[in-house]
């Protein structure tokens, strides 16, 4: 099994990005995809998740309205748009796969990527 992230970056306040998670090793289509973020001394937290149809979607506070979380089966890759950047989303992001029907908490995963660094500064 193996989760692959890609797409950070450094960008400034205002800016956007669009991160990557390939999935190879396991039934893609059938799994509920999620982002976590962890930034320098915090707790990973949940960013968004989606579910294995791809018709359910869920988002923190601190990133809805601002960020869209979608899925490609066809090429088993997770995306996650990233929209008016803000320097306290400055962290590694990380993308997780789960069983579950609709996981929203870290324990809930089985499978997770190694992340990628997103910074936000000017």
């Amino acid at each position: 099994v193996q989760l692959q992230a890609s797409g950070g970056g450094l960008v400034q306040p205002g800016g956007s990005l669009r991160l990557s998670c390939r999935a190879s090793g396991f039934t893609f289509g059938s799994y509920a995809l999620g982002w976590f973020r962890q930034a320098p001394g915090k707790e990973r937290v949940f960013v968004a998740v989606i579910n294995a149809s791809g018709r359910r979607t869920d988002y923190a506070d601190s990133v809805k309205g601002r960020s869209t979380i979608s899925r490609d089966d066809t090429d088993n890759t997770l995306y996650l748009q990233l929209n008016s950047l803000k320097p306290e989303d400055t962290a590694v992001y990380y993308c997780a796969a789960s069983r579950r029907t609709w996981p929203t908490s870290r324990i809930a995963y089985n499978y997770w990527g190694q992340g990628t660094q997103v910074t936000v500064s000017s």
